[in-house]
């Protein structure tokens, strides 16, 4: 597995699960298994998702110590303020059964981002999570979160794909020590992706599925992705990533697919 250093000095793998709309409890806890047990070592839920307890129940059964999964859940501040902020934060650790959380982030930039900021800080110096960040937040609104507190987030959790690259932003993310990650890595299928004239010819090219090229193009980027998939053979294929590498000419051909960079929110 690839890793990340995040400006705290943790590392985050590169490839991880999502369990974005695995809302069946039953079906999100086997598909977090299969993922552990294929070798998988992040996994991504939010209190929004509504299966932070299956989640922890996986990561209970799969037997694989603590310490050596990288788990990722977010809130999103609708009941605004710092104590609501720390009432949420505890509400997931319960759900998920965990001692703390590897990286807490803040899903939508709305309500009081400052005051729910601030008992992150918090909750971050106490040690009841490794890293915090941020999700669907443009540059504007993060330069605004940095100016005015201490901690900068280690990342930014945005759509990110081939239409979508977030080029300038990931650059602009960089200069500030901040870790782009990708979610919706296969567009949520819009675009017809898997049927992309371009991204066919790779898979040909690699003999891999186009799911695998998009995968290893953002792995390259060194952009953090978490695919999502309730069907086990996927899981494992999307895993499959480290045993080919994208040419620098095939890298570049993909920059001509990006449609735009606007930022879609997903919750």
């Amino acid at each position: 597995m690839m890793n990340i250093t995040l400006n705290n000095g943790i590392k985050m793998p590169l490839l991880g699960f999502g369990t974005y709309l695995l809302r069946d409890g039953l079906k999100c806890e086997q598909s977090v298994l299969n993922a552990l047990s294929f070798g998988y070592r992040l996994i991504d839920t939010a209190a929004a998702y509504y299966n932070e307890e299956p989640v922890g129940r996986a990561i209970k059964k799969s037997n694989i110590k603590r310490e050596e999964i990288f788990v990722t859940t977010k809130f999103l501040p609708v009941n605004p303020g710092y104590e609501n902020a720390k009432r949420a934060f505890e509400t997931s650790l319960k759900k998920l059964g965990l001692d703390y959380i590897d990286l807490y982030l803040i899903h939508l930039p709305q309500g009081d981002v400052n005051a729910a900021w601030a008992a992150m800080e918090d909750l971050y110096r106490e040690g009841k999570v490794r890293a915090i960040g941020v999700s669907n937040f443009n540059m504007n609104q993060i330069k605004d979160l940095i100016t005015q507190h201490r901690v900068i987030p280690a990342v930014n959790q945005v759509e990110t794909h081939p239409f979508s690259q977030k080029t300038e932003m990931q650059k602009d993310l960089k200069s500030e020590g901040i870790q782009l990650e990708s979610w919706a890595p296969f567009a949520q299928g819009k675009n017809n992706l898997f049927n992309n004239e371009l991204l066919k010819a790779l898979s040909n090219k690699y003999n891999k599925r186009v799911a695998q090229v998009v995968l290893r193009w953002l792995v390259q980027k060194e952009i953090v992705v978490i695919p999502k998939s309730a069907n086990a053979k996927r899981i494992k294929e999307n895993f499959n990533v480290f045993d080919f590498e994208l040419s620098s000419d095939d890298m570049t051909t993909i920059k001509s697919l990006d449609k735009g960079s606007g930022l879609i929110y997903h919750v």
